[in-house]
């Protein structure tokens, strides 16, 4: 990174704006290693990956496209939710929309509820100048839904950035360890389901890092969800990163991993919802990282933390990143023997 530790006074929101500090404080304590889960993870490491000594075929020829939410991805990879709302986080956004667009790939926005309450948040997740051409997602809380949110909230958040979906976020545990957080949910999974059927875009429903357990994906199953992000448990987990930026210190690291592995919340949202296209994220690291996920049945993978320190320095870091992370991919496939996506899910290992 070239750039010196961010703090409000630096590069933060006009004062008084107590969210865009917390945005703020959100990307420092994500740098931190103490964010990362320390007794769990993705169990992605587990699952087997075959390797053909004599591949018969060519790297290049690997063919890496995939369409999904009805558009064509040079690679099964989206950009996952970070940040907005403060000047760093436009900048982030600003540097990964910039890679997403060279690359091919897609983009989803860190939560909007900033922008849709305080106007001049706005500028922040205004990628489109940069990105004219990739699959946008934008982002909301569920729990937002049974605060006064509505569809014309949801409309918002798609209409006033340009994007071509929309990710509804559920956090239970990460809202229950912060201050302050939503913590009434009683009625959401009704609530989702009658609205989504009225939105005139894809819907996703995310977790955060702590995974989609199979109740709730069953839970769901009706309510017309156009994919389902696992976000599983591995990675970041936001419970840590709200008592870090509350605290200074995670006081309860037990909660705070608490979640289904990203392999596990995979395997049971394929048996429980076999057609409901899947996003892998969570723990996501290294291009294996991303080719077992896929074999697990995931049509693409989402990666956020390990590109917020390279967006932090510029969009040509975030790029370099990305296309290592791209290469890894093909590689896995290459030594694997497969030729495609499609070749994988047809054969996934054993």
């Amino acid at each position: 990174m070239t750039d010196a530790p961010l703090t409000p006074a630096q590069s933060g929101p006009p004062a008084g704006s107590a969210i865009e500090q917390r945005k703020l404080r959100h990307i420092e304590a994500c740098l931190r290693p103490d964010s990362q889960y320390a007794a769990r993870t993705t169990g992605l490491e587990g699952v087997p990956w075959p390797y053909r000594a004599l591949p018969e075929r060519d790297l290049e020829d690997v063919d890496l496209r995939v369409t999904f939410l009805g558009r064509l991805l040079r690679a099964p990879v989206l950009i996952g939710a970070m940040t907005g709302g403060a000047d760093a986080a436009g900048r982030i956004n600003r540097n990964l929309a910039t890679a997403a667009q060279r690359l091919g790939i897609g983009m989803m926005l860190g939560s909007q509820r900033v922008m849709l309450e305080r106007p001049h948040a706005r500028a922040s997740f205004m990628v489109r100048e940069w990105a004219p051409d990739i699959l946008l997602v934008g982002n909301l809380g569920g729990a937002q839904f049974l605060l006064g949110y509505d569809g014309t909230h949801a409309a918002r958040a798609v209409q006033e950035v340009g994007a071509d979906a929309l990710a509804i976020h559920v956090n239970p545990l990460q809202e229950a360890l912060q201050p302050g957080g939503d913590t009434r949910w009683t009625g959401l999974t009704d609530r989702l389901a009658a609205l989504v059927p009225t939105l005139p875009f894809p819907v996703i429903l995310k977790e955060v890092g702590h995974g989609l357990d199979c109740r709730t994906v069953q839970g769901v199953a009706g309510a017309g969800f156009a994919a389902l992000d696992v976000a599983g448990a591995g990675g970041t987990s936001w419970a840590r990163v709200e008592q870090l930026v509350h605290h200074g210190q995670v006081r309860t690291p037990d909660l705070c991993d608490l979640g289904i592995p990203t392999a596990q919340a995979l395997r049971e949202a394929r048996q429980v919802a076999p057609g409901t296209p899947l996003i892998a994220s969570g723990g996501i690291r290294t291009g294996l990282d991303a080719a077992r996920a896929l074999s697990l049945g995931a049509q693409v993978v989402a990666v956020a933390r390990p590109l917020l320190e390279p967006a932090l320095d510029s969009a040509d870091a975030a790029e370099d990143w990305l296309r290592q992370f791209i290469h890894e991919l093909r590689v896995a496939l290459f030594v694997g023997g497969y030729a495609d996506l499609d070749d994988l899910h047809a054969r996934p290992p054993l």
